[in-house]
């Protein structure tokens, strides 16, 4: 189990004493949940970083909390898009015993068949629900395509065989599918272009003869 400290935040937290924090290269977080009493703590950026890379977005982390051991999820976190930082976490302590509802992402593996041929994969679901308890929640669900051709598709029935976690999606959701290729209509050339009017042009004009001739026959 991946392992971070974390130092309790004392007095009153302003503006001002949070964004001290976060220039010091430290995020404020809270820890609540299972057997915890809500704590105001910060961590290190570099070392959350480092685990939340190890262990990914659904990862059971031990939280070094007040000297206390308290194993914890990430349950959410807020990021400044401008500084492309984490601005604060909530920490959600868990029963490790006790299932949880999560969204797992869906990665694609392979090169499927149908490419080689043209076709085109997509995939048009990209994370599943999933209820397990905390030390079954995969990081991620891979699917392999490798043996898709052009027609073929995979849906969230397909993935359900031999998990330790249950998916709460739909059995039709499809998750990714090898489509034929988009056939583009050629544009029209510059001959066809003239070719219609030049026969525009003719008709005009064999329009106005005929207009003419209607015109000479009432005068006689």
């Amino acid at each position: 189990m991946t392992s971070l400290k974390s130092v309790t935040r004392e007095g009153k937290q302003t503006k001002s004493v949070l964004n001290q924090l976060r220039n010091e290269g430290k995020i404020p977080a809270v820890v609540y949940g299972f057997g915890a009493e809500n704590t105001s703590v910060h961590v290190e950026e570099k070392e959350f970083t480092k685990v939340i890379r190890e262990v990914g977005r659904n990862g059971v982390i031990d939280l070094d909390v007040d000297s206390q051991t308290v194993k914890v999820m990430v349950s959410d976190y807020q990021i400044n898009p401008l500084k492309n930082q984490i601005t604060h976490i909530d920490f959600l302590a868990i029963n490790m015993k006790a299932e949880l509802t999560v969204d797992v992402t869906v990665t694609v593996t392979g090169e499927s068949a149908g490419a080689a041929e043209g076709g085109v994969v997509q995939q048009p679901l990209f994370t599943v629900s999933v209820t397990a308890t905390p030390d079954e929640i995969p990081e991620t669900i891979e699917v392999d395509v490798t043996s898709l051709n052009i027609g073929d598709s995979i849906s969230v029935g397909d993935l359900r065989t031999g998990r330790n976690f249950t998916i709460n999606n739909e059995d039709d959701e499809t998750v990714v599918s090898v489509v034929p290729p988009t056939v583009e209509e050629e544009p029209e050339t510059n001959e066809d272009a003239e070719g219609e009017a030049a026969e525009g042009a003719e008709e005009s004009t064999e329009a106005a003869d005929s207009t003419e001739e209607n015109t000479e026959e009432k005068a006689e």
